[in-house]
Formats: C-alpha cells, structure tokens, sequence
C-alpha cells in the first residue's frame, strides 16, 4: 500500500472543517436548533446500538477518531477528527494517528491516546458480556496501541482498503479510559464525551436537550447555543412540526407527498436536498427451497423485473428512485448505468427480458400460474409499494403470487428462521463501502438469509477488501456483482431508496450524505435568526 502523507492530510483534514459549507455566508452564533427524530435510543452507547434514534440525538457529544468530511455529498471521504494527523506502513499493516492535544472531556479531563485505545478495545475485543455491534468490521486489527499521550497505532493482520473509512464510523464514540476502567458499562445510562455540545437531559418519549460545549477543541464552533430533539413518531406528526416551524428539520427523510406539501405550504421558508440512500430492498430467495434452489428460476424472476420504468413512476410515491447495482449510485465504487445494462434484470428492452424468464421458468419445469408466498415487512414506506410492484412483475411471466405481511418486530426473526420461499430483504448502511456493505453475501454470514453457498463469492469478497487500488478493486466487484446478480441471481436488487429532507431555510452548514447516519455532530449547522 502506498504510505499517505499523513501530516500533510491532517493539516488539510483541518482545513476542510474549519470552512463553512462552500461559499455560503459568513456563520450567525446563537440559537437552538430543533429537530423531529422517529425513534428514541435504546441506550445511550454507541458501541452497542445501531439505530438512528441514538445517533440522531447522542452523536453531537462526542467526538470520534476520524469522521466523514461533513461537506462531502458522497459521504465517503474521512477527515480528522480528534486525529490530527496520520500515517501508514508501506505494507499497509500498521496506522498510526496523531492526536490533538488539548481535546477536553467535558468533565474537563484532558482526552489522551489512552482514551482512543480503550474505547477502541471496547469496540474491538469486548470482554464477555459487554455487546459490540461492530467488532467483527474489525477482524483485520491485531492490536490497538498508545505508545504515548498523542499517539494511537492500529496494527492490522492484513492490509485492508477500507480501514480507514471504517474508522471513522458514526458509532465510534471515544470514552473516557478511566470510567471504563472502573464501570464499562457506564456509558449505557450515562453520556460525557468530548463533543461540541454537553448533555442537559433526556425525558423519554418527549425530548433530549444539549448545550454548546465552550471549550470544543475546534475553536469558534459549535455556531449553535444548543440543540433540542424532539421524540416524534407519528410521520404525520413530523410534517406537521416542520408546517407548523416546531422543527427545523428531520434528519432521516420524508416522502416525495410530504416534501410537496412542506413547499406548498412553505415556500421560500423551506429547502430541500435529496440524495441516493445507502439503503436498499432486496429479495431473498430461499435456496434450499424448491424451485429456488434452480437458478433459472432465480433468474426468470429477476428478469421479469422493469426496473428502469418502475424508476419513473414509484419514484413519484415512494422512498426510492435510482436504479443500482451493489453500491449506491454516484458513490466511488458504483457500477455505471451502461455496464449495469448489461445484467439480467437491467436489461432496457424489458419483453426480451420477459421472453428469456418464460423460456426459463418452462426449461426449468415450473408450470404457467405456479404461486408462490412472497414475504414482506409490514412498514410502509417502502416495503409496501414495492411489494405490490414486484408481484405485478412477476405476474407478466405467468407467475401467481401471494403477499403476506409480517409485523415489523417479528420480521427479522422470520428471515433468520429461513421461514420464507421468497422475502423482502432490507439493507441501511453507515458509510458507502463495499467490505461494510457486501460482507452479508458471504457464504456463512448470519445475514445470508438465502443460504447460498458460493466460495467464488467468498473469493472475490477477500479479493476486493485487500487491494490496495482502486481500479483493481473496481474490477473486481463488477465480477462479484456479475456473479451475485447475473450469473447465479443469489439476490435481487429493486430500488435504491432516495433521501428527502426538506427542511427550514433557516438552517445553513448541513450537507445532506446517502447515509441517514452521517453528519450528525452539529458542529458546522448554524440558523440565519
């Protein structure tokens, strides 16, 4: 691996997020920003959740060790953060960051490298008992290390592509060493972090409040006095918030009707910014099940699929919109639109695709109106649409589908029970990254759900995360997709989900990324009054 001219990217990492988002006008200080957040957190850690209603309103008190570039659209390009600068080995083994100094606790004890290598080895090599949502993305690291105050080093099994980036995952909240010394559970019920903004309090199922942090290490921010998130789970009821100016804005996303009727009724007091979505449905086919155990079938049922049509149209009523492959559109490592083209199922002329998956499905022995049960979660948007929309395509090749709800909380047992023939499989990601994104494709992955057993897959899975370029990487995962998709249709790929956030113009310094996760600190967000 190429060394990185760590210094120099630190000094530049700092240059980014000392700017406001490009060219706008010089920040206002003051004022409380108010958002709408759906759901509540489980509990206050980080380590061990993976919903956005902590990240949402918990993630502006902490700090992490890199963090995504606030103003990057894509949502992929890490900057320092409590790093100051960094560099790696020319085998690609070993990391090594610098760490600001000064960095204050908000109890006002000074955070060191120890701090970063104890929450890292709570995250890492959690003892018995202490969850870790993400310690398996963390297979590569060997050991995690303080030599001094200022500095941290990671030293890695085999060189990964993605480390980095991985590392600066939303999640990753330092602790302080000495409280998880003394209680390593403490940071479940109890948040102090190094942050721009402290904790003032949290009433269940109504509100969570924090105030500017005046001794963030990034001095003049944060802009804001504070931040107040309101507990809202009624779609409706969030809409009407931000109608009614109760809410500036809500960090996950609207429907194209609700963004209409914000501007409808806003006008100029609203703006809107939208972005493909690291979040993705996808069908599971039980391939221990006849007749999905026949790729043929497998791939008569993709190719009944007109994906770019339904492009068109369900983008006008659903949460979805862009037509993709295995990673999102308009992100580093996305499969242009013509070479996606050339896949079964995204093929534009839709009644040669529809001839080839009848000649199938006869080839195969499936008789003309065979039914079948298709599993789909009971959320609406946008499980429901599509649903309704694949059952209409597989209807066009002969096919005679029924639907069948399952309640929200009992699905994810249900698909991890096998209980299914065909079902709606869901994906939301962090970060846009192919070994964060594609690692549930591996043959003995818990979230291979279609029990496929492919060693190919697992090949070309490896292969991808250890190159070192781009291009050679790029190469790669268009054979994993041709073969994932095309070849042996272990999935099928719908839509990807489009976000929406419209939101007061009031509020400046927010770049909306394809991960609903991303950007939450707050620290560059000010309000015009």
């Amino acid at each position: 691996m190429r060394r990185y001219a760590g210094t120099l990217a630190g000094l530049l990492a700092v240059a980014l997020l000392a700017l406001p988002a490009a060219a706008q006008d010089k920040p206002r200080l003051g004022g409380e920003l108010i958002f709408a957040v759906p759901s509540q957190p489980p509990s206050y850690d980080g380590h061990q959740e993976e919903t956005f209603g902590l990240i949402h309103p918990v993630a502006p008190h902490y700090s992490t060790l890199l963090r995504v570039d606030p103003f990057d659209k894509t949502g992929t390009k890490p900057v320092g953060d409590l790093a100051e600068s960094w560099t790696i080995s020319k085998d690609g083994l070993v990391y090594t960051f610098k760490i600001r100094k000064g960095v204050k606790f908000h109890d006002g004890g000074e955070l060191t490298a120890k701090d970063v290598k104890a929450s890292y080895d709570k995250i890492i090599f959690p003892p018995a008992g202490v969850k870790s949502l993400r310690k398996a993305a963390y297979a590569a690291v060997a050991a995690v290390e303080a030599p001094d105050a200022s500095t941290a080093r990671f030293k890695l099994k085999w060189p990964e592509s993605s480390f980095l980036l991985n590392l600066a995952s939303p999640w990753n909240f330092i602790y302080k060493a000495d409280i998880l010394a003394k209680d390593i559970r403490w940071y479940e019920k109890n948040v102090m972090g190094t942050g721009p903004f402290k904790f003032v309090e949290h009433v269940k199922g109504s509100h969570w409040v924090g105030k500017k942090n005046p001794d963030y290490w990034d001095k003049g921010k944060p802009y804001l006095d504070g931040y107040r998130a309101l507990f809202i789970s009624s779609s409706s009821a969030q809409v009407a918030a931000v109608r009614g100016e109760r809410a500036h804005i809500q960090f996950r996303g609207f429907t194209p009707a609700d963004r209409d009727s914000l501007v409808a009724a806003l006008g100029p007091k609203i703006a809107v910014q939208e972005s493909a979505w690291d979040c993705a449905l996808m069908v599971a086919m039980h391939h221990e099940k006849k007749p999905f155990d026949d790729k043929r079938v497998r791939r008569a049922l993709t190719l009944a699929l007109d994906r770019w049509e339904a492009s068109k149209n369900l983008s006008k009523i659903a949460i979805v919109r862009d037509v993709a492959g295995i990673q999102v559109p308009g992100t580093p490592y996305a499969t242009p639109p013509e070479e996606l083209k050339k896949l079964a199922g995204y093929r534009p002329d839709i009644n040669a695709s529809r001839a080839e998956a009848k000649r199938l499905l006869k080839e195969a022995g499936v008789p003309e109106g065979f039914s079948f049960t298709f599993k789909n979660r009971g959320i609406p948007q946008p499980y429901e649409p599509i649903g309704i929309w694949l059952i209409d395509q597989w209807k066009q090749i002969g096919l005679n589908v029924k639907q069948e709800i399952i309640e929200a909380s009992a699905y994810h047992p249900m698909l991890k029970r096998g209980d299914f023939e065909a079902a709606m499989d869901f994906q939301c990601g962090f970060i846009v990254e192919p070994d964060l994104d594609l690692g549930r494709f591996l043959t003995n992955s818990d979230a291979n759900y279609g029990k496929h057993k492919d060693v190919a897959i697992d090949d070309l899975y490896q292969r991808q995360a250890r190159a070192t370029d781009p291009e050679e990487r790029k190469k790669i995962l268009r054979v994993l997709e041709k073969r994932l998709l095309d070849e042996e249709v272990h999935v099928m790929y719908t839509l990807q989900w489009h976000r929406i956030i419209p939101h007061s113009a009031k509020v400046k310094g927010w770049t909306i990324t394809p991960s609903h996760y991303l950007n939450n600190q707050l620290d560059t967000v000010w309000l015009t009054e």
